[in-house]
C-alpha cells in the first residue's frame, strides 16, 4: 500500500492541475461580470496557464531529477495554491493573470513527479499501468472542472470556489512535503547536479534535430489547439445558444471528458495489442475531423442530446493524442525517452497557448452587443466562426498524420540513422 500512497499524493496535485485547464470556461460569465472581460481576455487568461506550463516543462523535469519529487512537487503545489488564491482575491485583470500564471507554473511539475514516483516505487512491469492510471486521474480532474465546479460556484460564488480549491491544493502540498519520499527506504538516488542540465540541453537539441520528432509534435499542436478551445468555450456556447444555466451547460460539456475516460486508456490498449501507432492515430484523427465538421454544420440546430452525442464523439476520437507520447519516445534514442516525450508534449501546450486568445477575438469580432446579466452573450454565428477554426486544426492534424513514423510499438531510432545519413 505504501507505494500507492507515495504515488497518490502527487496524483492528487495532478488532478487539481488538470482541473485548472478547463475551469476558465465554467467561470467565464462570472469573470465577464466582475472585470468587464471580453472573449479575447478570457482566451488569453486561459492561455497563460499553457504558456507557463510549456515554458517550464523541461526545467521542471530537471528540478525533479536534481532535488526530488517531495520537495519540487510540494513547492509546485504551494505555487498553484497561492496562484489560485490570487485569482480568487483579484481586483484587477493583471492580478487575475498573475494568479493564472502561477497556477500553470506550479502545475508543470505535477505529472512529471507522478511518473517519477511510478518509476522509482513500482516495478518496471507496472510503469505502463501507472502511466495510464495517472492520465486517468487527470481526466477526472477535467471532469471536476465542469459540472462539480459549476455547482460549487453556484453555492459559494466563483471567488469562494477558488478559495476552497486553493485550500485543498495547499493541504495536498503539505501532505506531499510531509509524507512522500523520493525512494523506498534503503535506496539512494543520485543527484545529477548541474551537469545534468547540460545533458538535458544536448538531449533536447538531438530530439529537435530528428525529423521524425516533428510529425507527432505538429499533429499534437493541431489536435490540442482544437481540443483546448472546445474545453474552454463549450460551456459559454451552451449557455448563450441554448439558454442553459452554467450548471446544466457544464453537465452537457462534460461529455468530452466522459468519453476520454473510456477512450484514452482503450486507445493505448488497442494500439499495444495491434502493435501499431500510426494506423489508429490516423483513423482517429480522421474521425475527429468528421465530428468537427458535423458540429460546425449543425451548430445550434440540433437538440441537446445531439450536442451531447457530438461532444462525446469528439472525446472518443480526440483520444488519438495519447499515442503522441509513445510515438515521440519510439522514434528517438532510448536514453532520451523522457526528453522526447516532453518535447512532443510541448506541441499540444503551445497549440492551446497560441490559439485561445485569437479564438476569443473571433468571438468578440462577431459579438452583436448583447449582454446577459452583465456578461457578453455571443450569437451562434460567432461560435460557428470560432469552431470552424477548430475544425481546420483537426483537418490539419488528419493531413499531418500520414507523416508519422510507424513504430509498431518498438523503438525504431536505430533504423532511422541510415536514412538521416543519406539525406
Amino acid at each position: 500500500m505504501r507505494p500507492y500512497l507515495m504515488w497518490g499524493i502527487p496524483a492528487a496535485l495532478f488532478f487539481i492541475a488538470f482541473f485548472h485547464r478547463v475551469a476558465p470556461g465554467v467561470i467565464a460569465k462570472e469573470l465577464m461580470q466582475a472585470f468587464g472581460a471580453t472573449g479575447t481576455l478570457i482566451g488569453l487568461l486561459s492561455s497563460v496557464y499553457f504558456y507557463a506550463y510549456a515554458g517550464l516543462m523541461i526545467p521542471g523535469g530537471v528540478l525533479i531529477d536534481a532535488y526530488g519529487v517531495r520537495r519540487v512537487v510540494a513547492a509546485g503545489g504551494v505555487v498553484m495554491g497561492v496562484g489560485t488564491l490570487a485569482m480568487a482575491m483579484a481586483t484587477a485583470p493583471w492580478l487575475l493573470f498573475t494568479g493564472r500564471f502561477l497556477v500553470g507554473a506550479g502545475a508543470t511539475v505535477t505529472f512529471i513527479g507522478v511518473l517519477k514516483i511510478a518509476s522509482v516505487w513500482f516495478s518496471p512491469q507496472q510503469f505502463g499501468t501507472l502511466s495510464a492510471l495517472s492520465a486517468t486521474v487527470g481526466i477526472f480532474g477535467s471532469l471536476a472542472g465542469t459540472a462539480p465546479l459549476a455547482w460549487l460556484v453556484l453555492v459559494t460564488g466563483w471567488r469562494g470556489a477558488l478559495v476552497l480549491v486553493s485550500l485543498a491544493t495547499l493541504a495536498a502540498a503539505a501532505l506531499c512535503a510531509w509524507i512522500v519520499r523520493d525512494h523506498p527506504d534503503g535506496e539512494a538516488t543520485k543527484s545529477p547536479g548541474v551537469t545534468h542540465l547540460a545533458i538535458v540541453i544536448r538531449g533536447v537539441l538531438e530530439v529537435l534535430g530528428n525529423r521524425h520528432t516533428w510529425p507527432p509534435f505538429l499533429t499534437f499542436f493541431c489536435l490540442y489547439s482544437a481540443m483546448g478551445n472546445l474545453l474552454l468555450w463549450s460551456v459559454p456556447f451552451l449557455r448563450d445558444v441554448y439558454g442553459l444555466s452554467t450548471l446544466s451547460a457544464a453537465g452537457y460539456a462534460s461529455a468530452v471528458s466522459l468519453a476520454l475516460l473510456v477512450a484514452a486508456p482503450a486507445t493505448g490498449w488497442i494500439s499495444d495489442r495491434m502493435h501499431r501507432r500510426k494506423t489508429p492515430y490516423t483513423v482517429l484523427v480522421s474521425g475527429l475531423s468528421g465530428f468537427w465538421i458535423a458540429l460546425v454544420l449543425t451548430l445550434g440546430s440540433v437538440p441537446l442530446w445531439g450536442v451531447f452525442a457530438l461532444f462525446f464523439g469528439l472525446g472518443i476520437f480526440g483520444a488519438a493524442f495519447v499515442l503522441t507520447w509513445p510515438i515521440g519516445r519510439e522514434v528517438n534514442p532510448p536514453q532520451l525517452a523522457g526528453v522526447a516525450v516532453a518535447v512532443v508534449n510541448l506541441g499540444g501546450f503551445l497549440g492551446a497557448a497560441l490559439t485561445q486568445g485569437p479564438i476569443g477575438a473571433i468571438l468578440d469580432a462577431r459579438w452583436a452587443g448583447v449582454m446577459v446579466a452583465g456578461a457578453r452573450a455571443y450569437p451562434v454565428e460567432a461560435y460557428r466562426a470560432a469552431f470552424v477554426v477548430c475544425a481546420a486544426f483537426a483537418l490539419a492534424a488528419a493531413a499531418l498524420s500520414p507523416l508519422l513514423r510507424e513504430t509498431r510499438g518498438v523503438n525504431v531510432y536505430a533504423h532511422t540513422i541510415p536514412q538521416r545519413r543519406r539525406s
